[in-house]
């Protein structure tokens, strides 16, 4: 007969999810405002020209995939779990320092050197959702991957969770598919390049092996 143990990690969730839930809840919607005023603020005010990224041959393996945009814009979705998932309010707090640090360092990196990626031959006008997100992020920002940078950071931490609540690892596995998805979804619909998404593997893996590093 399974331990009782073994069905302990639903409720363990459950838990941390309900625990101070408007406070979460507020906290990452002000987060994200505060984010993207800063987002935009850097991509309008760069302080030099952007530079041009270089398009490596593994760029060209990744196929053009419209579809993928949905995979992309669920980052915001994914990027809440972890502070919904803290225990209590000294981790919330933690989590949210490192996770603002992070996205303080590249919004700097993007101020200080700005960078875009390299145009296509892609009628944008034949997928209007890309249209509009290519309009919006087309000037720079685009190394490190930001978008990159918070998938890896989350997914990361997101795993340290499961393994503090003894969590199946098939909810492991499928946390590391959808970071995975994500991360080829910036490529997929031409947002980022190979060097962008690389780059922004090392800035999200940095900050959660710092931020983790004397986690129990």
């Amino acid at each position: 007969m399974p331990s009782s143990t073994e069905h302990a990690w639903p409720r363990q969730l459950l838990s941390r999810f309900t625990t101070l839930w408007y406070l979460k809840a507020l906290g990452t919607m002000a987060f994200m405002v505060l984010f993207f005023q800063g987002y935009f603020w850097v991509l309008h005010h760069p302080l030099t020209e952007p530079f041009m990224m270089p398009a490596l041959a593994v760029d060209a393996w990744v196929p053009f995939t419209p579809h993928a945009f949905m995979a992309y814009v669920s980052l915001w979705v994914y990027v809440s779990l972890p502070p919904a998932l803290m225990p209590n309010l000294r981790e919330l707090i933690r989590y949210g320092l490192w996770i603002g640090a992070l996205c303080v360092l590249c919004l700097a990196l993007f101020w200080i050197a700005p960078t875009q990626t390299p145009m296509t031959d892609i009628d944008w006008s034949q997928h209007p959702q890309l249209a509009f997100l290519k309009g919006l992020d087309a000037s720079g920002n685009a190394c490190p991957s930001l978008h990159v940078a918070s998938a890896v950071f989350s997914a990361l931490w997101l795993q340290h969770v499961f393994v503090q609540t003894g969590s199946p690892a098939l909810l492991r596995w499928l946390n590391v598919l959808q970071c995975l998805v994500i991360v080829w979804s910036t490529m997929a619909i031409r947002q980022h390049v190979f060097l962008d998404v690389v780059a922004g593997v090392a800035v999200g893996g940095l900050f959660a092996w710092l931020s983790l590093r004397n986690a129990r």
